[in-house]
């Protein structure tokens, strides 16, 4: 029996998720759980709440709450969502717990008694007024960049620079506005730099998306020593003497809570030592779900971390890394309206409806989203009109012309063989499409075999072979590859849609239940003689226009001032004479690559015909693979004056709009170097 451990990115207890979340690391993962127990492997998913951090120490202080009442309310509220949309872990854990805690400090004593751990004296920001030491999320200041007057402790919003709190002019506390100074303190790093040849090593060997493994090499060379400590009163406390008030960084401890979850799974199932066979064991296939935003932590943090343990924790094999998931062409944002009212949701829609939504639009290579007209038309013509439609007009024919008589088949025609070898190849193709992480490929071949047993059905006329006596031995054949069809349809679709292929199954009367059987048997045996049909059920209803109608209206009322309140006003006029003192040129992209550190700044070699220059523009997040912009053709302004970006001095500055690059009509058959105008 094979044995795989599945875990998903811990999501922050400080707020409500939304389906966002749900599209990068949840519902990807509980599909390949139910397909992987489907098959008959020994399968651990574990998941749980991360619950420590400056993130959610100030969202519980403007909440104005203590941190562990705000952490017990999301915890409930998310566990709440998981529940509704069908997500099933073995076990849910949360950060909070003290086994967590004596796994962190284990991981810890580790690393420090393994020369991994040192201590340095940096100077932080300090705020008097309330005598402590504040982390970036709590500061803003007068960027060092552009000197934008309101930028965040790590990054400017304006122009995308990156950069360390104590770089910002003017800091200031983000809660109280009172000024900040610079004052040393002690704090604890890890020698990720010590890791660097083995981490290499490591990931060069993994056949993972390309540009999840390009960006980790490119992070490793790069890669130095980084605090595992923060100035806090909310976190782990460090086990050491000379440590007051500091507590371990949510980032170190965060993924110590996959193996916290399956110790806390392994007691409360009754046997302590059970996770074990999971973690310690190098034959278990350990898949791990995340969002492209967290592929330094699970590529490279964590991975280090088992690197310099005694113990041989099992490391990642699989790193399904999903790009972001939108909602009507723009991110979910709660405090602008731009999200969905999950409790509105679940009255008016069911689980299967958005858990299909969202698969058949994965974003599993490029960002996606979620769009009512979308999510109407996913339902109406794939779930009611193909799925639904299959399945009730098979058993209510069925039900009405033999009732409880025996649909066991002796020959079958050529049809029916041609039927029969098509359902096998389609199940073949869905198994690879779940075994390779490509959701969204499997929701398109599941539609594919409910049209393919349509298209029989109609091919076969059982309305007409019912008809006469000598037809019998085909009706009967026909009905039975449609019964088969069935069968393996609530199979391969039961990762996607777990409470339409359950209902299917209980209306087949099959002797085994659907958890207890073994995928590749089924498929393989047409067992109609075996079924006890049930009384059919409409699986799906239509989403009406004026549902989705009122959806629209309820978010364009909602969005409609925060929108007016986040466009910046327009500036002041210029003369056409200005205007011409920009020197715009054609050039070519030679090279793109992320910028160490940054979120948002890729280093562009660019060839403009006179030279090459280096420019520094901070689009990273609509390029996840910058590989895409080499050899394309854009326009720069190649007459502004160089600006250093991270300590990368920038030549320029590219022209984009979005996830484009501003390019003129026929640019690629522009000359290198030529004027724009």
């Amino acid at each position: 029996m094979k044995r795989t451990l599945i875990t998903s990115a811990l999501p922050y207890a400080n707020g409500p998720l939304h389906f966002g979340h749900i599209a990068g690391a949840f519902l990807p993962a509980d599909a390949y759980s139910r397909f992987r127990r489907l098959m008959g492997d020994d399968v651990l998913y574990v998941c749980g709440s991360d619950e420590y951090g400056i993130a959610v120490a100030l969202s519980a202080q403007m909440a104005k709450r203590d941190p562990k009442d705000h952490v017990d309310i999301f915890h409930a509220i998310n566990q709440d969502l998981f529940k509704k949309i069908g997500i099933k872990f073995d076990h849910y854990s949360r950060t909070t717990s003290p086994i967590h805690t004596e796994t962190v400090l284990e991981f810890f004593q580790e690393l420090n008694k393994n020369g991994h751990i040192e201590p340095k004296v940096t100077e932080q920001l300090y705020s008097v007024e309330d005598d402590k030491f504040l982390a970036d999320r709590y500061v803003l200041g007068t960027c060092p960049k552009c000197g934008y007057e309101n930028a965040r402790g790590d990054e400017c919003p304006k122009c995308a620079a990156s950069f360390e709190s104590t770089d910002l002019k003017n800091p200031r506390s983000k809660l109280t506005g009172s000024p900040l100074s610079k004052k040393e303190t002690k704090h604890w790093f890890l020698r990720f730099d010590k890791f660097k040849g083995e981490l290499m090593e490591w990931i060069s060997k993994k056949d993972w998306k390309p540009n999840v493994v390009a960006f980790a090499k490119h992070y490793i060379e790069d890669l130095h020593p980084r605090a595992i400590t923060r100035d806090s009163n909310w976190g782990i406390p460090l086990p050491l003497k000379d440590s007051e008030g500091k507590v371990f960084y949510v980032w170190f401890d965060a993924p110590i809570g996959y193996i916290s979850a399956s110790k806390e799974w392994a007691q409360i199932s009754g046997d302590s030592k059970a996770w074990e066979k999971y973690w310690l064991d190098q034959k278990t296939n350990y898949v791990q779900f995340i969002g492209k935003d967290n592929i330094p932590f699970h590529a490279i943090f964590f991975p280090a971390m088992v690197m310099g343990q005694d113990k041989p924790y099992k490391q990642v094999d699989e790193l399904p890394a999903n790009e972001f998931y939108n909602f009507e062409g723009k991110k979910f944002n709660k405090s602008t309206g731009w999200t969905i009212d999950l409790e509105r949701f679940f009255t008016n829609f069911s689980a299967d409806q958005i858990r299909y939504a969202i698969a058949a639009n994965a974003p599993e290579t490029s960002d996606s989203e979620f769009s009512w007209r979308d999510f109407q038309n996913k339902v109406n013509s794939d779930l009611v009109g193909k799925y639904g439609n299959f399945a009730n007009r098979v058993l209510t024919f069925i039900q009405n012309r033999l009732g409880d008589e025996e649909l066991k088949a002796d020959d079958y025609d050529e049809v029916d063989q041609t039927f029969l070898a098509d359902i096998e190849r389609l199940s073949v193709d869905i198994e690879k499409a779940y075994n390779s992480f490509k959701l969204r490929h499997a929701s398109q071949l599941v539609m594919q075999l409910a049209t393919l047993g349509n298209v029989y059905f109609d091919q076969k006329k059982p309305w007409v072979l019912v008809k006469e006596l000598e037809t019998k031995p085909q009706l009967i054949a026909t009905l039975a590859c449609c019964l088969h069809c069935l069968k393996v349809l609530a199979m391969v679709s039961s990762p996607i849609i777990p409470t339409a292929a359950l209902e299917i199954w209980g209306m087949l009367g099959l002797p085994k239940a659907l958890d207890k059987i073994n995928f590749r048997d089924e498929v393989e045996v047409i067992n109609s003689e075996q079924m006890k049909l049930k009384k059919p059920k409409i699986l799906f209803s239509k989403v009406e226009d004026s549902v989705i109608q009122n959806e629209l209206d309820l978010l364009e009322k909602a969005n409609i001032e925060p929108i007016k309140e986040k466009l910046e006003p327009l500036k002041e006029l210029i003369a056409f004479d200005d205007f011409q003192k920009l020197d715009l040129r054609v050039g070519k992209i030679l090279e793109a690559v992320k910028v160490p550190k940054s979120k948002k700044l890729l280093k562009l070699k660019i060839d403009i015909g006179l030279e090459e220059r280096t420019i520094v523009s901070g689009i990273a997040s609509n390029f996840p693979d910058p590989s895409v912009l080499e050899g394309q053709k854009a326009i720069i302004v190649a007459n502004l004056k160089p600006a250093k970006l991270m300590g990368i001095e920038s030549q320029g500055m590219l022209l984009s709009a979005g996830d484009t690059i501003l390019e003129l009509p026929k640019l690629e058959s522009s000359s290198l170097g030529a004027t724009v105008r």
